[in-house]
């Protein structure tokens, strides 16, 4: 059996739901092909300002304003001893309604309300179809071929293909293209408490950084229903020393490493479940070949460490969108159409990349950076809330004092076509 669509989308996660919404809403006929039944779990729960524009263009402020998600005005930063920083609110630069209002979210809703959003503007949304290949015609992708949870297999043919698969990246492990950084392969245990304390106020939907030992870290984010999202990360050969590899075991052992989450975490209780991920960071080496486009976690995920995942996804989702829409109208679905594409969303990801190599080398605290450099805090507030599309060298260059600046990775530009590469 073939279907035909103007677009197909793999993965209805964020960034699979934005491209979708955006694709829907120019009157594209578009369908999204899921495999698992929403509302599932998934981490990634943290917001930062500069999602804002993206949430604004799909629609969704007012539903987000009026939602149950906890408010984030702020981040803080712990050290081992339990001293915490002064916050770093995003009101002291940016509009307090718009850019620094943002969300603690719990997965399972937010990513039902970018589904729901997708087919209220007339996306076809089709629940557990698991895409089992990306087809090719020659060097053109034509569609995929998928099968229902009845098992029956249909062939889905469109001009343009948009691989949202998340960490699974179809179209990146089937074609050989998936790429790891050279340095930031963390691995992360995580739980939930109920009943863990929160601070007071404005800071009661911070999210906090504490700090372990050998550059690790633990998330501490707020969210509804009295629950608080709370996990490590750090190396490997850190986390399972002694030989111990149970998760609960790490993540109760690494608890004693840092005095603030030991005594928030006190008068709360865990819900018995502890998992374990690894393979932090990783990029397609391209974001578009001729008839397919990578968004989101498929086009390139990087060290959660400054909540960037998320905002990443939909601005990828709704640029990926655009450019299709475009590409519909031209009718130029090669792999050139998607140059700026790539350009915006590689540097993106280099600018918050350089900032998370930072972090990890203990030779340089951003504290430390701008004491001597006064100037590279508003960029660095700027970068680390999102707006990661402008020039930073200056931030780097301050940052080199102390540890060195990675280049930037060769990837997430467009395949190049056989004509162009022959020419080269």
């Amino acid at each position: 059996m073939t279907e035909h669509f103007d677009a197909i989308v793999i993965g209805g996660g964020p960034a699979g739901c934005a491209t979708a919404s955006i694709l829907a809403q120019h009157g594209h006929n578009v369908v999204v092909l899921e495999r698992e039944k929403f509302p599932r779990y998934h981490i990634g729960e943290s917001l930062i300002p500069f999602t804002y524009p993206a949430l604004e263009k799909l629609g969704l402020v007012p539903l987000m304003k009026d939602s149950c998600f906890i408010k984030k005005y702020s981040v803080q930063f712990v050290s081992p001893s339990g001293r915490a920083s002064q916050p770093f609110y995003f009101y002291n630069r940016y509009d307090r309604e718009t850019i620094a209002q943002t969300w603690q979210v719990l997965r399972s809703e937010f990513d039902q309300i970018l589904m729901d959003n997708a087919r209220s503007k007339g996306a076809q949304v089709r629940e557990e179809v698991e895409v089992l290949e990306v087809q090719k015609e020659g060097d053109r992708f034509v569609g995929v071929r998928a099968k229902d949870k009845d098992g029956k297999i249909t062939e889905y043919r469109a001009p343009i293909t948009v691989d949202a698969s998340g960490r699974q990246a179809i179209a990146s492990v089937q074609n050989g293209w998936r790429r790891g950084d050279p340095k930031l392969n963390k691995v992360a245990v995580w739980t939930y408490y109920k009943g863990a304390k929160r601070d007071e106020g404005v800071d009661g939907g911070a999210t906090t950084v504490a700090f372990v030992p050998d550059k690790g870290w633990f998330w501490y984010i707020p969210q509804h229903n009295d629950f608080i999202s709370v996990g490590v990360v750090a190396e490997a050969k850190y986390l399972t020393r002694d030989g111990v590899k149970d998760p609960q075991a790490i993540f109760e052992r690494e608890i004693k490493q840092n005095k603030w989450i030991e005594e928030h975490l006190a008068c709360g209780k865990s819900n018995g479940e502890y998992r374990i991920t690894g393979e932090y960071t990783f990029r397609s080496q391209y974001c578009a070949a001729d008839g397919l486009v990578m968004v989101g976690d498929a086009f390139g995920f990087l060290d959660p460490v400054f909540s960037s995942g998320l905002m990443l996804a939909l601005k990828s989702g709704v640029l990926a969108g655009e450019t299709i829409h475009e590409a519909l109208l031209e009718k130029d679905f090669s792999a050139a159409k998607f140059t700026e594409y790539g350009r915006v969303m590689s540097e993106g990801i280099e600018n918050m990349r350089k900032l998370v190599y930072a972090f990890y080398d203990p030779k340089i605290s951003f504290r430390t950076m701008v004491d001597r450099y006064p100037e590279t805090h508003g960029m660095l507030t700027d970068c680390l809330s999102g707006d990661v599309n402008k020039d930073y060298s200056g931030l780097h260059r301050a940052s080199s004092d102390w540890t060195t600046v990675p280049d930037d990775l060769p990837y997430g530009m467009p395949l190049p076509s056989r004509e162009a590469a022959a020419t080269a």
